[in-house]
């Protein structure tokens, strides 16, 4: 199957020469349509500078991103650039702080329709109630200011906001982080089922792993601007093999409580794989599953598999 979108030897530098900051390290994925490509990470892991550079918030340094076959990184022609805006969009991670609080919902909403074809007013007005009845919400609601609602149905009114740009890629920064735990689930099902309904494609973003089991299909590991391991989602929980992946397993609440007390929290030490004297490489070690390791450290994880 071709890919939907692809990372190709990615890299994202902040700042200039001497004080320039390697945010992202040649990063490469691919994207398939129809699937929830899952990046976890935890804070400052590079995992939203990705997102925002597929959204082209953050210009590439090195490497290139494609989408159905075509570069997208880069300066791109204003009809192209309008093109990538409705065919991807994102879901930001704070509902209260992505949305304008001096707009009314009906503009939030439809901001981005604006930027293409002018739509007659009653026609803009219809896509607004279709997207907000998409997303759980009353079309009364259009009326409103975003202070006026929860947490949870202001990021709905983010993913409508997505959704009526009618898109085919939506990057979900942390969707539901910043969300009650009582609701959280409230928006995953509805990710889920926009989905199904849109033939969507995420890339979801979080540090959650526990969630990522939830809705992803394949999952990629990121740590310090760099991918160390990329799997389907239920191999990489039956076997994490780098030590990193299993430090984020380990910290996973369990339900048991009695389990939870027994458990051994791993930590990790990046000074245990000796890249100085044995440079890694990403390498696929068994069907879809890849890790970056050396390869001392290959041969102990292929034993793993054994």
């Amino acid at each position: 199957m071709d890919s939907l979108l692809s990372v190709r030897d990615l890299s994202v530098t902040f700042g200039k020469r001497s004080h320039a900051v390697k945010a992202v390290r040649n990063v490469s994925f691919d994207i398939y349509p129809g699937e929830t490509f899952g990046l976890v990470g935890e804070s400052g892991s590079g995992k939203t500078t990705i997102g925002r550079a597929i959204m082209r918030l953050n210009p590439a340094s090195g490497g290139e991103i494609l989408f159905r076959g075509e570069r997208i990184t880069g300066k791109l022609p204003k009809a192209r650039d309008r093109e990538l805006t409705r065919k991807i969009q994102m879901i930001f991670q704070d509902p209260m702080a992505s949305l304008n609080e001096r707009a009314k919902v009906d503009y939030i909403v439809s901001e981005g329709l604006y930027s293409g074809e002018k739509l007659p007013e009653s026609e803009r007005r219809r896509q607004v109630d279709e997207a907000l009845r998409e997303v759980g919400l009353p079309t009364e609601f259009a009326s409103r200011f975003p202070h006026e609602f929860s947490g949870g149905q202001r990021q709905r009114i983010g993913v409508a906001r997505a959704l009526i740009m009618r898109p085919e890629f939506i990057v979900a920064d942390e969707p539901i982080s910043a969300l009650d735990v009582s609701i959280r689930a409230q928006v995953l099902n509805l990710l889920s089922e926009l989905q199904k309904k849109r033939n969507l494609t995420y890339l979801f973003i979080s540090h959650d792993l526990s969630v990522m089991r939830f809705i992803c299909d394949r999952i990629a590991v990121i740590h310090k601007g760099s991918l160390v391991e990329l799997a389907d989602t239920e191999t990489l929980f039956a076997h994490p093999l780098h030590p990193y992946t299993r430090a984020l397993l380990s910290a996973i609440p369990l339900p048991d409580p009695q389990r939870e007390k027994g458990k051994t929290i791993e930590s990790y030490d990046p000074s245990v794989h000796r890249y100085d004297q044995y440079p890694p490489a990403w390498q696929e070690i068994e069907p879809g599953h890849y890790i970056l390791a050396n390869q001392p450290e290959m041969d102990k994880y292929r034993e793993m598999l054994l």
